[in-house]
């Protein structure tokens, strides 16, 4: 299953990098950016990470909340945060049957000839209401963390 915009992004816990669960109806009242992202410590992931945590304060000052999404352990989202000191919250969603299968960006790739289950690059962004706003498929890295800053402030 795939969510449309204007549809209820689906409610499934995952766990925060500091261990604790962590759910879209959380962040209800306020905007969310979940960000799906392939693995951390990687060139293009770290690149992101990095852009939503440079504008971290200005979403907040908007009104909304960002949470990266991958497969990877908290172990690793807390070695990727100490790394690079990002300042934006991960999650994993290890689990089958989680958020990213449900969206159907946990999917097969193919890359060198070689196919694979990844993550899809993409993101999400839902209104006060847990409702999906805009959706940005297949994400190209430079200059997403202020287009997606311009649509929650257009929101």
């Amino acid at each position: 299953m795939s969510v449309t915009e204007g549809e209820q992004m689906p409610d499934i816990a995952m766990v925060r990098h500091d261990g604790e669960s962590v759910k879209p109806s959380d962040y209800r009242g306020r905007k969310l950016v979940v960000f799906f992202y392939p693995k951390d410590n990687t060139p293009g992931c770290t690149t992101e990470a990095k852009d939503f945590s440079s504008l971290k304060d200005e979403f907040e000052a908007a009104g909304c909340a960002l949470l990266g999404v991958s497969k990877d352990s908290t172990k690793k989202h807390q070695n990727f945060i100490a790394k690079h000191d990002l300042t934006v919250d991960l999650a994993t969603d290890a689990e089958e049957g989680g958020l990213s299968d449900e969206l159907g960006v946990w999917a097969e790739k193919k890359m060198y000839g070689k196919t694979f289950m990844g993550m899809v690059r993409s993101t999400y962004l839902l209104d006060e209401q847990g409702r999906v706003a805009r959706i940005w498929p297949k994400v190209k890295v430079a200059g997403h963390g202020e287009d997606v800053l311009a649509a929650v402030k257009a929101l």
